[in-house]
């Protein structure tokens, strides 16, 4: 089963998937699909607020975020890691739980990024809002280093995501029954 999306002006058949026996969703990667990355990146860029640097959590907006910051010019981007890596001197982290990873994950910034994030308007991207845990991990995290959170954007906003006023995006996506209709 699949469902067919419209980003933007762009189409793609997305694969349904369960979750739980009551709760499927459409698989959204843009990983690989570099017409889409592209396409996303210049639409979202196009209702961007102001802001000084872009951050997103590890691991499938990366292609978004890169693209975001080359298409704007930026010379840095933020990237919120799942884990501590040996080269991070220290470490801003919180914890989240997500639709589409199982069990409690991490975010962490090391201190020499929050050194940069501090007093800065930072814009936060995703892929996919659905619960809204990671975006809210997010905004600790830019908070924790003395960020300001000057927006928050993904391309897709699943489920009850598709109701909130505080995130631009640029298509709803719906969730699914066991049979593919949209609940």
């Amino acid at each position: 089963m699949t469902y067919e999306m419209d980003i933007a002006g762009l189409k793609r058949d997305l694969p349904i998937c369960k979750v739980t026996d009551d709760l499927y969703i459409g698989a959204f990667v843009i990983f690989g699909d570099v017409e889409l990355t592209v396409h996303c990146a210049a639409e979202l860029l196009r209702l961007a607020p102001e802001y000084d640097y872009l951050i997103a959590p590890e691991a499938k907006a990366i292609p978004l975020l890169y693209e975001m910051a080359r298409q704007s010019g930026a010379e840095k981007y933020f990237l919120a890691r799942k884990k501590a890596k040996a080269y991070m001197q220290g470490v801003f982290e919180v914890k989240v739980n997500s639709i589409t990873t199982a069990g409690e994950q991490t975010l962490v910034i090391d201190t020499e990024d929050a050194k940069q994030i501090r007093g800065k308007k930072m814009l936060i991207l995703d892929d996919v809002i659905s619960t809204g845990e990671s975006l809210h991990a997010m905004e600790v995290l830019v908070e924790k280093a003395g960020g300001i959170v000057a927006g928050r954007m993904a391309i897709l906003a699943e489920g009850d995501a598709q109701k909130r006023d505080d995130i631009i995006t640029l298509a709803p996506l719906p969730v699914f029954n066991a049979d593919g209709t949209v609940k």
